[in-house]
């Protein structure tokens, strides 16, 4: 018997149609109309059926009222406007188009199941995943440090790390993809919050051969007429430079902008210009460090995180723990 579809229905806007095999690629619009908010409900009481071709059987194993079931696949047969099953007595059997219809809803309660055990697993306590985002100039030692002391009593807790400048990971903060991130300079944002967790002296980074090289400290103004090499606009590095240069009385000449700090510093070392910099992870052969006095040439590291977002237990784990290295966040 062909049912009459139910009056008022309509597919969402974002429905493909066309042949049974096309890929849909848009995501379901979750509409009060859509097939998708309509069906939804009745699917595995659909698949639990075809599995066992018997409805008394099906509402046992699935713990349900026989009757309940029973309107459920009625209900499911009216909104479609086609029978699904075919009915012998007490058992019942695909038609065609349940046996189409089973493969697809299959697929869907499949992909319903593995989402659900994905993000449990991601919330365990002892297991779960933090999203981590920390600057380039982290990389080396701090973050494989804190990840390292924090695993210490966590051992199976999982990372997802990105390693990016400031603004990209606060895009990424707003977008979920970030638990939390080391950035630099300490966010201020009415939808974040963050708290400084230590400092770094910047020294001015010049050749061997530079006539400041023989020198231990020096003013920034002193390098007022000298090339700089920098990181690029939006990096938070590159925006407290051009504060301190200003501070000191002048606006630097860019002569490289780059994407990462020991660049810089073999850039300075071939002579292209001096740079500001956070200590190296390694003395690099080439250059001088010297330390900036007249002027506060820090940068603060903070964490950050987006207000209101709640934490899974790894992810609040990990947060206090880096709470909890304020003040020795970085390596000596």
């Amino acid at each position: 018997m062909e049912h009459e579809r139910s009056s008022g229905r309509r597919l969402s806007q974002s429905s493909n149609v066309g042949d049974i095999g096309a890929t849909v690629s848009a995501p379901a619009e979750l509409t009060p109309e859509s097939w998708s908010a309509l069906l939804s409900p009745r699917l595995a009481y659909f698949a639990g059926v075809a599995r066992t071709e018997h409805v008394t059987r099906a509402a046992q194993e699935m713990q349900v009222p026989q009757s309940t079931l029973s309107r459920a696949l009625v209900r499911l047969e009216q909104d479609l406007g086609v029978d699904l099953f075919a009915r012998h007595g007490r058992t019942v059997s695909l038609t065609p188009a349940g046996r189409t219809f089973l493969a697809s809803v299959e697929r869907a309660l499949g992909e319903v199941e593995r989402a659900a055990e994905s993000v449990r697993a991601d919330a365990d306590p002892a297991s779960g995943k933090v999203a981590f985002g920390f600057l380039h100039t982290m990389g080396s030692e701090t973050v494989p440090g804190l990840i390292r002391a924090f695993r210490a009593d966590h051992p199976r807790v999982r990372f997802s790390l990105v390693q990016n400048y400031g603004e990209a990971m606060i895009e990424r903060l707003r977008a979920g993809e970030l638990d939390l991130c080391l950035t630099s300079p300490v966010p201020d944002a009415p939808d974040l919050v963050a708290r400084r967790l230590d400092e770094q002296r910047l020294r001015l980074v010049v050749p061997d051969d530079h006539r400041l090289a023989s020198r231990k400290r020096v003013r920034l103004a002193e390098a007022a007429d000298e090339a700089f090499v920098t990181l690029e606009p939006g990096y938070g590095l590159r925006r407290i430079t051009d504060d301190l240069c200003q501070e000191a009385g002048f606006k630097p000449r860019i002569a490289f902008e780059g994407e990462e700090a020991e660049t810089l510093r073999g850039l300075v070392a071939a002579g292209l210009g001096v740079a500001l910099l956070p200590p190296p992870a390694v003395p690099r052969p080439g250059v001088v460090e010297l330390t900036v006095t007249g002027q506060r040439a820090v940068r603060e590291i903070g964490v950050a995180w987006l207000d209101g977002h709640p934490d899974t237990p790894p992810v609040a784990a990990f947060k206090r723990f880096l709470l909890g290295r304020r003040g020795r966040l970085l390596p000596e």
